[in-house]
């Protein structure tokens, strides 16, 4: 990357670093809710539904800000978590619990596409087996629902490489500490002399998120073929 400069691969770094970690606490939540609104009927559903998808629905700029309202030092949540010495506001924590957020709401599309796709006749016969609703899960759903999970991730964290709304609001535009693909090309398109700069980022970012789709489609058709071979 002998074409970038110290700050832009120091955001690229970042962001990989975020987008990795968002995805990665965000997925067993993912799994769980999918799940959960493939196969579940309980009071509250549809609000639940709905809550997943608000980031999709709200601009990002007020998602960051209920998140800053609600994990920032004087938050609700943020209050006792600093106690503890676990601060998200204006550090790349927050940055990745934001860009987390963002993403949800297409990895839990995804995986629960390919839940719902499953017969839930083949659940019921291990059921009758002795088996748990846990080994069921395991055993059974899982193995047939991996390329969605797999397609869910690989999205969630392209999203996550990509935003910026929600982001900046909750955790600034801070060099090397919070500043993102996304931010930085923002910082360098409001200086003389950066848009060289922003144009290498924006290559990147296309790149990369061109990657991830490609990814996502062949790494899905890879494991879907070796699910119904097996």
């Amino acid at each position: 990357m002998g074409w970038l400069g110290p700050a832009e691969i120091e955001a690229l770094h970042l962001s990989l670093r975020v987008s990795l970690w968002a995805t990665l606490i965000t997925l067993p939540f993912g799994i769980f809710v999918a799940y959960a609104l493939a196969r579940w009927r309980f009071p509250g559903r549809q609000v639940l539904n709905g809550l997943v998808h608000l980031p999709l629905i709200l601009p990002p700029v007020v998602t960051g800000y209920l998140l800053l309202l609600t994990f920032g030092i004087q938050g609700p949540l943020g209050g006792p978590l600093a106690e503890l010495g676990i601060v998200f506001a204006f550090r790349w924590t927050g940055a990745a619990l934001a860009a987390g957020i963002m993403a949800f709401p297409l990895m839990v599309r995804a995986i629960r596409l390919s839940i719902e796709a499953v017969d839930p006749k083949l659940e019921q016969a291990g059921a009758t087996l002795g088996a748990s609703r846990l080994m069921v899960f395991g055993t059974v759903t899982l193995p047939m629902i991996l390329p969605g999970v797999i397609a869910g991730a690989i999205l969630a964290f392209a999203k996550a490489m990509g935003e910026f709304g929600a982001t900046i609001t909750f955790v600034s535009n801070i060099p090397g500490q919070t500043q993102t693909l996304p931010s930085a090309v923002y910082a360098f398109l409001q200086v003389p002399g950066g848009e060289a700069a922003a144009t290498r980022l924006v290559i990147i970012s296309i790149i990369i998120a061109m990657g991830a789709l490609l990814l996502s489609e062949y790494v899905g058709r890879c494991v879907a073929k070796r699910v119904a071979g097996s």
